[in-house]
């Protein structure tokens, strides 16, 4: 199940983040800033191919004990001895989708993530397609609220 997601600008300021349980928000905000070093690596290390390249998705980031982060391209309370994944994902217009994942669910696989990264940037198109929002504001909306609780409660 995912305990965190986030949308990450490309100047890598947040413009969502949600996580479950609340208690832990401050922890998943810094689990989120620390992976988006790992996000910029995997960026760099592509370099130029990643232009050429359609595919989005950069994995596993890497896991930690307690939660698992996701990353993307493009934005219940675990016990303590769990292990978390991050998962990343990068937009063509640089903006990153972090994922936490909570590992004791190991039913979850790659391509399911893969496809709840390609909801979330199909989600987080149709908001920069509404000529009320100004890109770069942070994300108010109750239709991506809406499905983003859906994505963390689908995997329990």
């Amino acid at each position: 199940m995912a305990v965190c997601i986030a949308v990450i600008a490309k100047e890598n300021y947040p413009l969502y983040i949600r996580s479950v349980p609340t208690e832990n928000e401050l922890k998943f905000h810094y689990t989120v800033h620390t992976s988006l070093d790992v996000v910029d690596e995997k960026i760099s290390a592509m370099g130029k191919a990643m232009v050429d390249q359609r595919e989005l998705y950069l994995g596993l980031l890497y896991p930690t004990e307690d939660y698992k982060v996701y990353l993307c391209n493009i934005a219940a309370s675990p016990c303590s001895h769990t292990f978390l994944h991050r998962y990343g994902y990068v937009t063509n217009s640089k903006v990153k989708f972090v994922m936490v994942v909570d590992s004791s669910n190991t039913a979850l696989r790659d391509n399911e993530i893969r496809s709840m990264f390609r909801k979330l940037h199909n989600s987080y198109t149709d908001i920069m397609c509404n000529p009320f929002y100004n890109p770069g504001d942070r994300i108010h909306s109750r239709a991506f609220d809406n499905m983003v609780n859906s994505m963390m409660m689908q995997v329990c």
